[in-house]
């Protein structure tokens, strides 16, 4: 499933054709993704303007003229493509409609919005910008970790007492908002801790290094474009490339890249998710 630096990436490819443009018509093709459509979303999204794209957590947000946002969560395979775009940017010609394409937005420019959905597990839903931060879906995130709310004593106080393992506590969506299991895994090895260490037994020295290395690697994924491990894909249609630069996901058995360790990276199931670290130098 697509983490923060994937929809970051898609959020920041969809903003030059769709802030500030009217959707002049809007397409559904199916009552539902992995829950109904809202009622009347078509209509309720045809003819209004789009007046900016923002991120929170896994989700984009797209506040319309209207009063309403509109929620885009990609789930495990969707993917939202930009076609015919006047500023030259992504593919002129609009692609011959395929099979998941589920819904579909041609703004007044001239681009398109296609949502691509094989699996069927993303989500969208409109809810009143006023209302916005009540929704069941965000009203139980903690802070963006890219935000000014979360520093070095936010996390301590949040880890003070928890008797979970760290990764669990950094994958907690109310503890920190969008963090999911590639950049955990990637943030613990850079910092040298190991994920299985309870996070209310790590000294604070030590958790407050989690706060610039967690920074640090969503910064280098979003710089790459996020990460392509099967399904996901740029708002031009282009691959992510941060997966060539993992230092131990997905490298179960290979070595250490950390200077004069010598160890060898190892794999371990976490709340049904893998883990991988290197057993001698995190510790």
């Amino acid at each position: 499933m697509p983490e923060l630096p994937e929809v970051e990436t898609v959020m920041r490819g969809l903003a030059p054709s769709m802030e500030g443009a009217v959707i002049t018509h809007a397409q559904v093709n199916r009552p539902d993704l992995r829950w109904p459509f809202p009622e009347n979303m078509a209509d309720r999204l045809t003819g209004a303007r789009i007046l900016g794209l923002r991120r929170r957590s896994k989700y984009i947000l797209a506040a319309l003229d209207r009063g309403e946002t509109l929620l885009v969560h990609l789930g495990m395979s969707g993917r939202m493509t930009v076609s015919g775009d006047p500023l030259g940017q992504f593919v002129h010609d609009h692609p011959a409609h395929q099979k998941h394409d589920h819904v579909i937005f041609d703004m007044e420019n001239g681009a398109r919005i296609t949502f691509n959905d094989p699996r069927r597990f993303g989500a969208m839903d409109l809810i009143a910008t006023d209302q916005l931060e009540a929704h069941k879906l965000l009203s139980v995130l903690g802070p963006e970790p890219l935000g000014n709310e979360f520093d070095e004593t936010y996390l301590i106080e949040a880890f003070k007492g928890r008797n979970t393992p760290v990764k669990s506590a950094l994958l907690d969506q109310g503890i920190i908002a969008g963090l999911g299991n590639i950049y955990v895994c990637e943030t613990l090895f850079r910092c040298g801790i190991s994920p299985k260490r309870k996070a209310g037994q790590i000294a604070p020295s030590r958790v407050a290094s989690l706060v610039p290395a967690i920074r640090e690697v969503l910064q280098d994924a979003i710089n790459a474009g996020g990460s392509s491990l099967k399904d996901f894909r740029q708002a031009n249609g282009e691959l992510g490339y941060f997966q060539h630069s993992f230092d131990v996901y997905g490298r179960e058995g290979e070595p250490c890249r950390r200077g004069g360790c010598g160890g060898k990276v190892a794999r371990i199931t976490q709340s049904g998710r893998s883990t991988f670290y290197c057993s001698q130098c995190q510790r």
